[in-house]
């Protein structure tokens, strides 16, 4: 099924001229390791992997230019504006639609979710948000491995989105950085679910 209006060569090449080196190669790690757990999860694996390299397309434009088309174009709450690292997000399930066509609705959300998450988040969106933190191309082993590990375990999704969790919110106190009030009830929303299986 065609996911993009585009080739991949053709996305690539997009992505390699509007992100920098880094962050293209955090897109094209993201892309395999989704395309490895969709397997893993017997979920489509051309989707995700799409879904991957799409996740950050719109990582490398200016703050301004984020709030701008989210002003313009998109419903974000003001909590979610708290933390520039997050807007890209929204920004980026936009540029996929509009840009590279994108149609579906699956895609799109796990693109808008990948940085905050939410509740209820399925499978693919689930798999979306692991595969950009656990990629092994620039996330960095002291951080992915304890999150690689889980998903060996049974429940092991739902164990990973949690230590995901748990890992950004000891690094966000330990940096005196706000916590995103979505991010705590995310937290609670995991642990209750594990603590009651």
């Amino acid at each position: 099924m065609n996911y993009i209006s585009i080739s991949i060569e053709g996305l690539l090449d997009w992505l390699k001229s509007n992100l920098n080196e880094k962050r293209y190669a955090h897109s094209l790690g993201t892309g395999e390791c989704a395309r490895n757990l969709a397997i893993k999860y017997k979920i489509d694996e051309e989707k995700a992997y799409i879904a991957g390299l799409l996740h950050d397309c719109a990582k490398c434009f200016s703050n301004d230019k984020l709030l701008s088309i989210i002003d313009e174009h998109l419903d974000v709450e003001d909590i979610e504006k708290m933390n520039y690292k997050t807007l890209h997000a929204p920004v980026s399930a936009y540029v996929a639609e509009k840009t590279f066509g994108v149609k579906d609705g699956e895609i799109l959300s796990a693109i808008r979710w990948h940085t905050l998450g939410r509740i209820n988040m399925t499978t693919f969106e689930k798999i979306i948000f692991l595969a950009d933190k656990i990629e092994e191309r620039t996330r960095e082993n002291w951080y992915a491995q304890p999150i690689r590990a889980l998903l060996l375990e049974n429940n092991g999704l739902d164990k990973a989105i949690l230590q995901c969790y748990k890992q950004t919110i000891k690094s966000l106190v330990d940096r005196d950085l706000m916590i995103c009030p979505l991010t705590i009830d995310i937290y609670n929303h995991y642990e209750e679910v594990l603590n009651s299986k």
